[in-house]
């Protein structure tokens, strides 16, 4: 059998003399036939010894220490002897040059080398003290003797990087996690030293991917990742170097150790740090990508209304789902009420509209009613005043008063004396203007809040402020643009006895704001009534604006009694004036108007349309549904604003008791249906319509609009009325001044018949005065009526479309008082041109006690 020579390392250890290290000095070993003197060093013998194979190897060993103890290869053992060996190992000389004996030539060249597996040589092993020991080895050795004192090294590096990185030490997960990795560490590191580069692989501790994934969570930066690994790999190394000053003074295998354990440290550190931060940027890239999420999820959650309250609930409802115990929110009384902050003497009062917690615990009802303040050298009062967020760790036996009220709150995980408060106050600025503050809250069960949590409440209260502000802005000017439109509407409609009138106007309930819908109900001359609606295109304070302009320019056209047709005109070429004065060539000013004159006298109502739905007509009957729905059909001439179209009226009679309902658009037009379905909805609620006209209004808005309108609705419900031939008098004339003392006795014989005998003197004046007028400078047929109802008028009519104007006579003028005297005798007086010509007409007021 073939001699092959191979090297042996024995490690040795005495158990009562554990002192320094409890080693044996080894000089009591017996090397049986070495084939160079042995290396004695603390606690491991290295020797070469020649035998025909492994096993031959082995019985030397044996016979060498077995007075010591037992020899299996590999392996550690702990017998109660005088000597424990800790390890034994042999393995085939690789040395580059042929290993001599003391006095004689190489026993064994390498031609002479068996062609088993001898494993793999290493280009770069160093010999030592003449016996061919290498680098490798020896760090195998050094290795193997580490490793019963790894959590000594574990402790040591602990406590320094305490020192070099309280950063990473005050999140209480990765203090307990830091320990396991360092162990995990050391020992991949002995074992990589011990088993060498060929025989392991390197390979990251999973503590360490862990420990990496968890510093991206917690928002540490990966220089201290990094920093971290340079800090452990160091101490190690120098652990290491300081135990091979220990272990041998050969300078040559000082020298050949520090470069070889210094090669295999670098290998090592840079690939478990290249696997770490690879899993540090995942997570960070996975926790960014969360953040990120957090943040649009919140520009989509937060805003979806223009209600203030609603906003800021959902912020609190982002805040208590995303990273939050504990949310609540707290405006400024001041924002709530009007524009501007908060006064700037003595402390705001704010009121809490929202609050949230996290879990499935109910969330308690905020009370928006209750104000409060905070202390003024509080944390809320300072990050109220300055804008600048705060972050809080706050102990259990520190927690303030303003902090309690918070905390007590149910559903939080309950109210706990002992818990320690991560808190971030968050300032709500908006447009420069400080709108209230949002509190979000942990408690220990959670990791506290760090920068990076105050970053994304930042982000996220910011957003929730703009759209807080925008929901507080639009209520203030839908409030105003309310205000205005109401405040521009009929407040009392007048009591007429040509017609009964219910009226509604319901605002838009979308975020499009007040438009510019209007009613109107106007007494005219001769017991006659205009009914007016209309809807001014746009929304906001400017269409309201519009619609009062409007409105009052159809009173001041109707008070000069033009026909339908004429008003409308008129009324286009005021539009037209707007435009051009207001210069909006993006957005012209544009409107619809519906104008109908209902005379009682004879029934007749005259309408004429600009752009505007036609309204429902219901015939009177018996019963409800007796009662018949038509909706006319009338030419509609276009919206006022456009300019050179004429407007056509049209005229039809109206039984008595028949309703004339007049609408804007808003109570038609929806998303969900058509405008068949709806005027077949109106139809059958006005066929089914009760006596109570405000009763049929409601009836209309319920049935019409159950979910509120998605347009400004402006409703007019009119019940006509007629006036018996008893209330009205009819004298034709000839244009013959005799017949002027034959108008004055027909005035009073009617007004004898009407008991109204006192006001006969003044009638009688007046009906001379407009006779004679009519006689001397209008033309034939000429026609004295007389009308009782609320007032007393007296017409006279000729087919002349020449109108009187009042002037003041001179002191030798034979005319010219006549009208005057009829001014200053009546209440008011007036002249109003139809196509047969024109009517003079004066109202005088029925006394009180005859009224009654």
């Amino acid at each position: 059998m073939p001699v092959r020579q191979y090297r042996c390392s024995v490690r040795l250890r005495h158990p009562a003399r554990r002192g320094a290290g409890g080693a044996a000095r080894g000089k009591a070993i017996i090397v049986l036939n070495p084939v160079e003197p042995p290396l004695i060093m603390r606690d491991t013998v290295h020797c070469v010894v020649s035998a025909g194979d492994e096993p031959a190897v082995t019985a030397s060993v044996e016979e060498t220490v077995g007075r010591f103890g037992a020899y299996v290869p590999g392996c550690r053992l702990k017998q109660k002897v005088p000597f424990d060996i800790l390890c034994a190992r042999a393995t085939c000389c690789t040395a580059s040059r042929p290993l001599r004996g003391p006095c004689g030539p190489p026993l064994v060249t390498p031609s002479s080398r068996a062609p088993r597996d001898e494993g793999p040589a290493h280009t770069d092993a160093r010999t030592f003290g003449g016996m061919g020991i290498d680098a490798h080895a020896f760090l195998r050795d050094l290795a193997r003797g580490l490793e019963p004192r790894s959590d000594h090294l574990v402790e040591v590096v602990t406590e320094r990087l305490r020192g070099e990185l309280p950063e990473v030490w005050k999140y209480e997960d990765m203090a307990a996690l830091a320990p396991v990795v360092l162990s995990e560490h050391v020992d991949i590191v002995l074992e990589f030293f011990e088993r060498g580069p060929e025989n392991s692989k390197v390979t990251t501790p999973p503590a360490a991917i862990d420990f990496a994934r968890r510093l991206a969570e917690h928002g540490v930066q990966i220089s201290e990742l990094l920093r971290l690994h340079r800090l452990v790999h160091g101490y190690l190394l120098h652990l290491l170097y300081e135990e091979t000053g220990r272990l041998t003074k050969d300078p040559e295998l000082i020298n050949a150790v520090t470069i070889t354990l210094s090669t295999l440290a670098f290998e090592y550190a840079d690939h478990s740090a290249q696997e770490a931060v690879a899993a540090y940027q995942k997570a960070r890239d996975g926790w960014l990508q969360r953040r990120l999420f957090t943040i649009i999820e919140a520009g989509m959650r937060i805003g979806t209304t223009l209600d203030t309250v609603r906003t800021a609930q959902e912020l609190a409802d982002v805040g208590a789902d995303q990273f939050a115990d504990l949310v609540t929110v707290d405006l400024l009384d001041a924002a709530l009420q009007e524009e501007g902050t908060h006064p700037a003497d003595g402390p705001p009062e704010l009121r809490r509209i929202a609050h949230s917690v996290s879990g499935d615990g109910p969330d308690p009802a905020a009370d928006t009613v209750k104000r409060h303040t905070y202390p003024e050298e509080s944390e809320p009062a300072l990050v109220l005043a300055s804008g600048q967020p705060l972050r809080l760790g706050i102990a259990p036996c520190d927690v303030p008063a303003w902090l309690k009220v918070s905390a007590d709150h149910s559903g939080a995980g309950g109210s706990n004396d002992n818990a320690t408060y991560s808190v971030l106050l968050v300032p709500l600025w908006a447009r420069g203007n400080a709108l209230g503050l949002a509190q979000f809250l942990r408690r220990q069960t959670t990791d506290p809040f760090d920068d990076d949590d105050l970053l994304l409440a930042q982000a996220i209260s910011s957003r929730a402020a703009v759209n807080i502000d925008n929901a507080r802005r639009y209520t203030q000017e839908r409030s105003t643009a309310l205000t205005l439109q109401r405040s521009l509407l009929p407040q009392n409609v007048p009591e007429e006895s040509a017609v009964e009138t219910a009226t509604r106007y319901l605002p838009s309930g979308s975020r499009a704001g007040v438009g510019g819908d209007w009613y109107d109900v106007i007494p005219l001359s001769g017991a006659r009534v205009a009914l007016v609606v209309g809807d001014v295109v746009g929304r906001g304070i400017q269409a309201a604006a519009t619609m009062g302009r409007l409105r009052t320019a159809v009173r001041t056209l109707a008070d000069i009694d033009l026909t339908p047709d004429e008003l409308l005109t008129h009324l286009d070429d005021v539009v037209i004036r707007l435009q051009r004065a207001e210069q909006r060539d993006m957005d012209e000013i544009s409107a619809t108007c519906l104008y109908a004159v209902y005379d009682p006298v004879s029934r007749a109502c005259s309408l004429a349309s600009a752009g505007h739905v036609l309204p429902a007509v219901v015939t009177p009957g018996d019963a409800p549904g007796s009662r018949a729905v038509v909706f006319p059909e009338l030419p509609i001439g276009p919206p006022l604003g456009l300019g050179g179209l004429p407007f056509e009226t049209a005229q039809f009679e109206l039984p008595q008791g028949s309703l004339l309902v007049l609408f804007t658009d808003g109570l038609i037009e929806s998303r969900g249906r058509d405008v068949d379905t709806a005027f077949a909805a109106l139809s059958d609620v006005l066929g089914q319509a009760s006596a109570s006209l405000e009763e049929t209004c409601d009836a209309l808005l319920n049935n019409l609009l159950p979910s509120g309108p998605a347009d400004d609705v402006a409703l007019l419900v009119a019940r006509t009325r007629a006036l018996d031939a008893d209330h009205v008098a009819t004298l034709d004339l000839p244009a013959d001044p005799a017949v002027v003392s034959e108008a004055r006795t027909f005035a009073s014989d009617r007004l004898a018949a009407w008991g109204l005998e006192e006001m006969a003197f003044t009638t009688e004046v007046v009906v001379s005065e407009l006779v004679t007028n009519a006689i001397r400078y209008g033309e034939t047929p000429i026609q004295l009526r007389m009308i009782l109802q609320s007032t007393l008028t007296c017409e006279v009519s000729d087919a002349s479309g020449t109108a009187p104007h009042l002037r003041r006579a001179r002191d030798f003028d034979e005319g010219g008082r006549g009208l005057l005297l009829v001014a200053q005798l009546t209440e008011r007086w007036g002249t109003r041109h139809n196509r047969e010509g024109k009517v003079i007409w004066a109202e005088q007021l029925i006394p009180s006690a005859v009224a009654g």
